[in-house]
């Protein structure tokens, strides 16, 4: 622990330790050795036309392989230079805390202060109670905020419960804006499971993921294939993954594979509940769109699927949203459902004519417009997602 005075306030910072540092640091070093060693220039001899495509593919998946134990030694780097600062909590609070949580049986030890971003402060403390009683952590987080008249909620990251055994436990402020997400969906005709798949993560307190997949064709094979995105992609982003890196390394682990009937498509919305804003990323997705009131904005982008290419470049779509905002997600077979031409502008309309108020009602009746507009047929699998923005 380092600690360094301010004009007007201590800050102090803690780090790894010098030993796991060191030790993540050459883990780091020997995975970038070994990147450098699959990382060669393709050189095709004058031989027979199948032998330098084989070769050519080994060679492709050497580069991938150089490609993710950079990242590795990348994410090994940040990790042992990674420094959290913090400011001891002020002396009258500290007891005001202390004394008023040992009278409902919780000890308090060593409450501070993390900076955030735009001036926001989070809380963290260690938390454990007497005789073996529980209390839960959001009944904790009440009593705090109270306290310290700051709405304050508990970390995606924090333990549930406040017992006997000291634990540590982060609390932020609370968000500035809340969501609602409500889905609809179809199977395709003589199928029994849809090919597409949908997921919703909030990774930190305030960040919101909503990402939608629709695999190759229809049917079971689908699915999985789309489940199987969205798992890897929920894997590394709760791991700590940028969406970026998450999409190029399952991109690059489908274009591996070699699966000429394996593209799925993915739709990454990712959400901050701080700001009221979002990221839209769009890999191979059909059309989303923003509804504010009776105006509907179309956001579209012009990448491929997963997988066919080795190298993805993937440009986020930035939006500032407001109170009663909606966004709506689709995947391919909606779009179908309502025609090939001038889709954008027929599906805008029927969206700026929807009332509802609930994002499941929301997604329920434009899948039953889809359902209208396609004649009661359904020729590929439809799947709706509505996510709802309020302000707090």
């Amino acid at each position: 622990m380092i600690g360094r005075k301010g004009q007007d306030k201590e800050l102090r910072t803690a780090q790894v330790s010098d030993l796991c540092r060191q030790r993540l640091l050459g883990y780091a070093d020997s995975f970038s050795e070994l990147a450098k060693s699959f990382d060669q220039e393709f050189e095709a001899d004058q031989r027979d036309r199948e032998t330098v495509l084989t070769e050519r593919r080994l060679w492709e998946n050497r580069q991938i392989i150089s490609g993710h134990l950079n990242e590795m030694a990348k994410i090994m780097t940040e990790a042992a230079c990674q420094v959290l600062v913090f400011q001891p909590m002020e002396s009258r609070r500290r007891r005001l805390l202390t004394q008023a949580l040992a009278e409902e049986g919780i000890k308090v030890d060593g409450p501070c202060y993390v900076p955030r971003e735009n001036g926001r402060r989070a809380i963290v403390l260690t938390m454990s109670t007497h005789g073996g009683a529980k209390v839960s952590v959001d009944e904790a987080a009440d009593m705090i905020s109270v306290l310290l008249d700051k709405r304050l909620q508990p970390s995606v990251a924090s333990p549930y419960v406040v017992e006997a055994e000291p634990q540590s436990f982060l609390l932020e402020e609370e968000t500035g804006f809340v969501v609602l997400t409500g889905f609809s969906r179809a199977v395709k005709e003589d199928e029994k499971v849809s090919g597409d798949n949908y997921a919703v993560t909030e990774r930190d307190k305030g960040r919101i993921t909503v990402m939608l997949s629709d695999g190759t064709g229809s049917g079971e094979k689908a699915g999985r294939d789309s489940g199987r995105v969205l798992d890897l992609m929920e894997k590394m982003l709760e791991a700590g993954y940028g969406a970026e890196t998450a999409i190029n390394m399952v991109n690059t682990a489908l274009f591996a594979a070699g699966e000429d009937g394996n593209h799925p498509t993915l739709d990454i919305c990712d959400i901050d509940l701080y700001e009221g804003s979002c990221q839209l990323r769009k890999v191979g997705g059909a059309v989303t769109f923003l509804k504010r009131g009776s105006k509907v904005e179309p956001l579209t982008a012009g990448n491929l699927p997963l997988g066919v290419f080795r190298q993805l470049e993937v440009r986020p779509m930035y939006k500032k949203l407001e109170d009663g905002d909606y966004l709506i997600m689709v995947s391919d077979g909606v779009v179908d459902a309502f025609g090939y031409d001038e889709y954008e502008k027929t599906m805008a309309g029927a969206i700026a004519g929807i009332q509802d108020r609930n994002p499941g009602e929301f997604a329920e009746r434009l899948l039953r417009m889809a359902l209208h507009a396609s004649g009661g047929r359904i020729q590929d699998d439809m799947t709706i997602g509505v996510i709802g923005i309020w302000k707090s």
